[in-house]
């Protein structure tokens, strides 16, 4: 009986189912190689998902670190700021106070001086200037006026801490305790 279906047709056909038979075995080893690299790669995938998902996180967590940092850097700079303010503040009202009690001082006592301070009794010759009896009175002889020394004083103590709260200021380093 087989013998019958022997001849070409037969042959051709049984030909033809090995053949499909050979290309449906390919074909499944090809989807169980294919289902096997779809697996692995869809683990890579979640991976990376997953790692990129870690490294967002990380920068967010870094960026309100820095931010946190900054913020308390900040704190501690305007902190150290009002310090300098305020002790520059007090230094310039005591040196000013200082500077108004010797003025005061220095016009009571000029104030209590006798008309004639060199005590020669006789009248000054016309024309001629006085002479100064003793050498800090030459020294003082060219002066500013008692009031406007004291502006001056005040305007030079002014400046002097105004350069001092400059260079106060200026030490304050915003990136002290930060890690380079």
């Amino acid at each position: 009986m087989i013998l019958r279906f022997l001849n070409l047709q037969g042959l051709a056909g049984l030909a033809a189912t090995a053949l499909f038979a050979i290309l449906l075995i390919a074909a499944k080893i090809d989807v169980r190689h294919w289902r096997k690299q779809s697996g692995q790669f869809e683990q890579l995938y979640h991976g990376e998902q997953a790692a990129f998902a870690r490294t967002v996180a990380g920068y967010r967590a870094a960026a309100d670190a820095a931010r946190a940092a900054d913020r308390a850097a900040a704190d501690r700079v305007a902190a150290e700021q009002r310090h300098v303010n305020e002790r520059t503040a007090h230094d310039y009202e005591a040196r000013l106070a200082a500077a108004r009690d010797r003025a005061r001082g220095v016009q009571h006592a000029s104030g209590a001086a006798p008309a004639d301070p060199c005590g020669r009794g006789g009248a000054p010759v016309p024309g001629l200037s006085i002479a100064p009896c003793r050498p800090h009175e030459a020294a003082s002889e060219n002066r500013l006026p008692p009031a406007d020394a004291l502006l001056a004083t005040e305007q030079a103590i002014q400046l002097d801490e105004l350069i001092n709260w400059v260079r106060a200021q200026g030490s304050v380093d915003p990136n002290a305790g930060r890690k380079p």
